[in-house]
């Protein structure tokens, strides 16, 4: 069965023009033609083409595309794909996670070498971040108590803080997929000591600060999308075992 070059261009999602350009440079050239000369391409051709459209979203020129394609099978491809996409993949939950701890942290006037920020954040600068968290946070007493708090921390103070955070987060992370309920006293001192940390790192995060954090991380999308890559539907588990543990020390 073959493919006009309109009907592939709607299976890709791409325009009729991006396959003439394509074609003229010899990156995707049709296997066969109508009776009228009209471009048909083959299901050969359109599985080159998604391959040409995922290195795309990898920004690769189109010669690098071509240069890989030259070489080696569909096998190769796929490997070399995965590959590609798992490195991109981690980079971007680094990212996630720094964003997280910063937003978090409400931190601003970080006190680091630019080497060290690299070190500890990556290419995120959590400094960037200042005015969002002095519009959201600036006339709170978490706000006031964070900044002067946090900004006299050494580079050896951020790796404790990361590693506790990170810490946490795994072990939240390995209860929800162990099937721990929320309201189950184990999900329950996991926040709590979340919470605790919060307090001994950032600011005093009470039970009703912390059940507005927990809201925070459903409704911001960073915060969501940061849980979510540690584990499916831990946004949400996280703040329910924030509310049950508020709502036990109540009791």
């Amino acid at each position: 069965m073959g493919y006009s070059v309109g009907a592939a261009a709607r299976l890709a999602g791409v325009t009729v023009r991006t396959l003439h350009h394509y074609d003229e440079i010899g990156l995707l050239v049709p296997s066969g033609r109508t009776a009228a000369g009209y471009r048909s391409y083959s299901d050969a051709d359109l599985d080159r083409l998604r391959r040409i459209l995922f290195y795309r979203e990898l920004d690769l020129s189109l010669d690098d595309i071509a240069s890989i394609l030259a070489e080696g099978d569909a096998r190769a491809h796929l490997k070399r794909q995965h590959e590609l996409l798992r490195t991109r993949i981690e980079r971007l939950q680094r990212m996630l996670a720094a964003v997280a701890r910063e937003l978090e942290a409400s931190t601003v006037g970080i006190d680091l070498t630019q080497e060290e920020k690299f070190e500890l954040f990556g290419d995120f600068d959590p400094d960037d971040y200042t005015e969002e968290v002095e519009q959201r946070w600036g006339d709170t007493d978490a706000y006031r108590q964070s900044q002067q708090k946090m900004s006299s921390y050494t580079k050896e103070d951020w790796k404790r803080f990361t590693a506790s955070q990170e810490d946490i987060h795994r072990r939240l992370a390995e209860a929800k997929r162990a099937g721990v309920a929320p309201e189950h006293e184990q999900a329950m001192d996991l926040a709590e000591q979340h919470r605790q940390h919060i307090t001994r790192w950032c600011y005093d995060c009470g039970y009703e600060m912390h059940r507005c954090l927990g809201e925070m991380y459903v409704a911001d999308e960073r915060f969501t999308a940061f849980y979510e890559q540690l584990e499916p539907g831990l946004a949400e588990y996280v703040r329910a075992a924030i509310i049950a543990n508020a709502d036990r020390a109540a009791a």
